[in-house]
Parts: structure tokens; sequence; C-alpha cells
């Protein structure tokens, strides 16, 4: 008979969990009732007013490097749903337009929010996964008055040594 390590098991269990779980597709066809969104994918994070409805955002922020947002119509039906934290999405960010609460009902929360001596404002932070450059983040500089003034991406050196010895 064989037997498996609580290492072994904990690993496959996990991997599992990860090819079936919820977000193994987040994909919903128009006209899907919203009830049926909540009870594959769980309460959302957050739901945000749009034009049209409402918005539900699943994030993965901030260990992970995707966020779904599902619009749903005033009836309770899917509009819409998809993985937003992609280049082509940050890219419609405009600068001097935008404020914190758009960049947030279109990306979710920020995996985190810094702040550096040489900014005045605070400074949104998407970790998200590029095809081509692996994993990544996404800075968003705020002004004083939660402005966008600067958006720009970077890279995110996940096994980068560490200098500060």
């Amino acid at each position: 008979m064989y037997k498996m390590s609580w290492a072994v098991a904990a690993t496959v269990l996990m991997l599992a969990g990860c090819a079936g779980g919820p977000f193994a597709s987040y994909e919903f066809a128009p006209g899907t009732p919203r009830q049926q969104v909540v009870e594959r994918m769980g309460q959302p994070q957050r739901v945000v007013k749009i034009a049209a409805g409402e918005r539900l955002q699943y994030s993965m922020q901030p260990v992970g490097h995707f966020a779904w947002m599902v619009d749903v119509d005033a009836s309770g039906k899917v509009i819409g749903s998809r993985q937003v934290l992609t280049e082509g999405n940050f890219n419609r960010i405009e600068v001097g337009k935008w404020t914190r609460d758009d960049v947030e009902r279109e990306f979710g929360r920020p995996a985190w929010v810094d702040s550096v001596a040489s900014w005045r404002g605070p400074i949104l932070t998407y970790r998200w996964r590029d095809v081509q450059r692996s994993d990544m983040f996404y800075y968003v500089y705020l002004d004083e008055r939660g402005v966008v003034q600067r958006a720009h991406p970077g890279m995110e050196f996940v096994n980068a040594p560490n200098d500060r010895n």
C-alpha cells in the first residue's frame, strides 16, 4: 500500500484547488443571474455602482495577479465579465482626469498603497502578470486631491537577491 506524506497530500490538494476553484473560469454569459455569479464566485470583495447597474469585484490582490469584474444591470443580469489587470486596461488610465475612485472602480483595490518622500500623494500599486514580461507591478501616482498624475508598469523581481543585509 502506498503512503503519501502530509506535505505531498497538501500540495496535491492545493494544486487541485487552483485548477478547479471558483476562479478557474471567471467568464459569465450575458444574462446570467447575479445569484449564479455569487454562488460560483462567493461574495464579492466589493460592489460599486456603475451607470448600467453595479460591478462585482473579485480580486486576488495583494498576493495574486488577477482581478475580475462582473457587471450586472439593474435587473440583476450579467452584462459582461472580464479579468482587468492587463496592460491594455492599464493603458486606459487618463493622467490628469482619472481619480482614485475611477482607478478602484476599474481595477479594484490595489495590492497596497505606498508613500515616498519624493511624491506628495499616495501611490497605488497593483500586481499583475504580463505574458511577455512575467510578474509585474503597475504604479498609479495620485496628487493630494486624488487625481492621477502618473502611471506606469514596473518589474516584480520575485527571486531577486536581498541586498538589505
